[in-house]
């Protein structure tokens, strides 16, 4: 297969782990909420994935039966760490940059406990399950292998979320949340609905990353180690997507092929790069979302602006 073709097979995909970060993001962010716990969430989202298969595995259930369980598992997952997070930030009104680390690193602890649980009592198992998510391209030996069921959901999710929040009621009411909860509570919408549904189910989005890079990219046990860094340029992708569902499909490409140029460009180049620069290539994406961050900036649209109440708590007996 061509270098490119297989560079761009390998990125793609690899993108799509930063594309259910971002969309999930987005909906939080889209109701005025800052949840750096993304990170955490999506850990979470890979260890409950891979828990359920390790219980499923002994039903004896269809392939496609087993990915759907274990994407819901996820998903559910991903909606409790959502619970907390609001629970902490709408109701009693925390400081969303703390609770959103705090969030982070209680959810990498789960995670590495999970994990390790797993490991220790020959839950590796899960592993089983690998083929059915990469479906219908499992039995490639080519970088084809990794463009499975899930990334095909990502780029579907994306969609969705975008076509909610442009085309219709409920994606208007969640801006306008978002933009002024004192002005959508006024004319009756219940703000404290909207942030609770929008960043549970964009939680619940973000934790189908984690599951899909253990188990589809990944496809190891030691994938969950690596998730954490990878939430964290998700969220580095809202800024650069601007908010926009739509473009961040084309943005987690990019993020992906940024990512991996390290280990490609030398290949790629014909050229031979000392060990040390790969790491500094690895920092291309965040150079990049500053540059964009610089941009929108000096433009100053306010189309390419986060909501306006984003990070602030919001008390309705100030309204």
């Amino acid at each position: 297969m061509n270098i490119f073709v297989d560079y761009l097979l390998t990125a793609i995909p690899l993108g799509m782990t930063f594309l259910y970060g971002c969309v999930g993001e987005i909906l939080t962010e889209k109701a005025g909420h800052l949840n750096l716990g993304i990170p955490g969430i999506m850990c979470v989202g890979g260890a409950s994935g891979c828990l359920a298969l390790k219980y499923l595995s002994t039903l004896g259930l269809p392939a496609f039966v087993l990915v759907i369980l274990s994407i819901i598992a996820a998903f559910v997952g991903g909606i409790a760490m959502g619970l907390i997070y609001c629970f902490l930030t709408v109701t009693l009104k925390s400081n969303q940059n703390v609770t959103g680390l705090a969030m982070t690193t209680f959810g990498v602890g789960v995670t590495k406990f999970v994990m390790s649980g797993l490991a220790e009592n020959g839950g590796m198992g899960y592993l089983y399950a690998r083929d059915y998510f990469r479906y219908p391209f499992a039995q490639s030996t080519t970088s084809l292998k990794l463009c499975g069921v899930m990334v095909y959901l990502a780029v579907v999710i994306a969609l969705a979320a975008a076509f909610v929040l442009s085309r219709t009621r409920v994606g208007l009411h969640l801006r306008a949340v978002g933009e002024n909860p004192a002005t959508a509570d006024a004319v009756g919408i219940n703000v404290t609905k909207y942030k609770y549904v929008a960043t549970c189910i964009g939680s619940g989005i973000a934790a189908l990353g984690g599951l899909f890079y253990i188990m589809d990219y990944s496809g190891s046990y030691e994938a969950y180690k690596s998730i954490e860094a990878l939430g964290w340029l998700s969220v580095a992708l809202v800024i650069f997507t601007i908010w926009r569902p739509l473009v961040s499909i084309f943005g987690s490409a990019i993020f992906g092929a940024l990512y991996l140029a390290g280990s490609h460009l030398p290949t790629l180049l014909g050229v031979r790069f000392d060990m040390s620069v790969t790491p500094l290539l690895q920092l291309l994406p965040y150079i990049v979302t500053i540059i964009v961050l610089i941009v929108t900036s000096i433009r100053n649209k306010r189309e390419n602006q986060p909501p306006a109440s984003l990070g602030l708590p919001y008390f309705r007996e100030e309204r």
